[in-house]
């Protein structure tokens, strides 16, 4: 993203009275602590010079835009106070009160590659883009451990990916009245890869009422993995996906899970040598994608020993609970609007996945859309594509909703 202006300027949180949600019900959560103009695009012109460069359509943008990293309070995945960062988008024009689109970013390991931190802005930071120009107040978290928050992300863990993404909405609404406008009640929630599963935890939590502001309006979750047991882990064990990306998926499982789950007592149990010595740290959130990317096999098999393996293949104890949960995104029944979205043959998220997501919605009453995106190309990859393409038609279709 080619930025026309840049500014410096930390802003800390103010006092009570610019932060106008109601924390009766959550505390010090949402509670926002700093504010940073991080660039502006001061034109529809520049907006969508940006977008064409990054491969994003550009045919909704109608305003130039400005964007903030926001530093808020959160809680960690044992409830424990945190803090985490996210960035927020806002249109150089258009109504007073703005609709907001909560967009939860695909997996990422490096901090510096989140939405609000990316040096390489582009394709992570251009559905913001592309919502914000359109009219709406775009809300990115970085969710925990990413961005500037302290610690370690816990990848794929729905619960935490959750409270981090509705308190980011929390902290947005205390922001954006110092920018002259308002948030109003409703959410349009989408999200892509991992955050797919996030869209659906934020998606579950405003339905039930977990925040008194905001309400649920539409729901567009794009190319998940929402269902690991089932769906993600056999196909990535088979061969059916990419083999690199299954091995940096499986990677990052059991490194961040061990981190919640306690799946193994030593590296060695789960990683064949060298790995065994090097994997973990390649996952602390300092190492860049290709370090990462420089470190592991090309393959699950030359990166996992046959326990790993097995425990992949028939999760028991620790794993298959966390599995249960990981795998309980779809088990309700929104009553906004849902479209699923997903490209065929997708070489990194196993289309089943979405098969087993529509079930479950379906079980429970839901009556969702499947959206086909085809065989979309983004720098070779359909999954990566496919967000690229979901993004274009669910502008159109949160603006349609009114």
């Amino acid at each position: 993203m080619a930025v026309a202006a840049l500014a410096a300027t930390t802003v800390t949180a103010g006092v009570a009275s610019a932060a106008p949600t109601d924390r009766s019900d959550h505390g010090d959560r949402g509670r926002l602590v700093s504010a940073q103009l991080t660039g502006t695009l001061d034109s529809k012109e520049a907006v969508a010079t940006a977008l064409t460069a990054a491969e994003y359509d550009a045919a909704a943008v109608r305003y130039g835009v400005d964007t903030y990293r926001l530093e808020y309070r959160t809680v960690d995945p044992q409830g424990r106070p945190t803090t985490a960062s996210g960035l927020l988008v806002l249109p150089r024009g258009g109504e007073h009160e703005l609709r907001t689109v909560s967009f939860t970013h695909g997996t990422a390991s490096y901090r510096g590659d989140a939405p609000s931190t990316t040096a390489r802005p582009g394709f992570v930071t251009s559905p913001a883009l592309t919502y914000a120009s359109a009219g709406f107040a775009a809300v990115a978290p970085d969710y925990l451990g990413l961005g500037t928050g302290p610690g370690t992300h816990p990848w794929m863990d729905v619960p935490s990916e959750t409270t981090a993404s509705l308190d980011m909405l929390r902290a947005a609404r205390a922001f954006v009245p110092r920018t002259g406008r308002t948030l109003g009640h409703d959410v349009l929630v989408t999200g892509f890869s991992q955050g797919a599963s996030a869209a659906l935890g934020l998606a579950r939590a405003l339905q039930a009422g977990d925040d008194r502001w905001f309400h649920l309006r539409a729901l567009a979750p794009v190319s998940g993995g929402y269902a690991f047991r089932e769906a993600e882990l056999p196909a990535l064990l088979d061969g059916s996906l990419e083999p690199k990306s299954s091995a940096l998926y499986a990677a990052y499982l059991l490194v961040a899970w061990n981190r919640l789950h306690h799946l193994y007592d030593s590296p060695g149990e789960v990683f064949q040598a060298p790995y065994d010595r090097t994997v973990e740290a390649l996952f602390d959130g300092s190492h860049t994608g290709p370090e990462l990317f420089a470190g592991t096999p090309g393959t699950v098999g030359e990166l996992l020993t046959p326990r790993a393996l097995a425990m992949l293949r028939h999760p028991t104890g620790r794993f298959a609970a966390a599995l249960r949960v990981a795998d309980a995104t779809c088990d309700w029944a929104p009553r906004a609007p849902v479209r699923l979205y997903a490209a065929e043959a997708d070489e990194q998220a196993a289309d089943a996945n979405t098969d087993h997501c529509e079930a479950a919605l379906r079980a429970h009453g839901a009556d969702p859309e499947v959206v086909d995106l085809g065989t979309p190309d983004f720098a070779g990859s359909r999954h990566l594509g496919s967000n690229v393409a979901a993004t274009a038609d669910i502008v159109r279709w949160f603006t349609a909703l009114g």
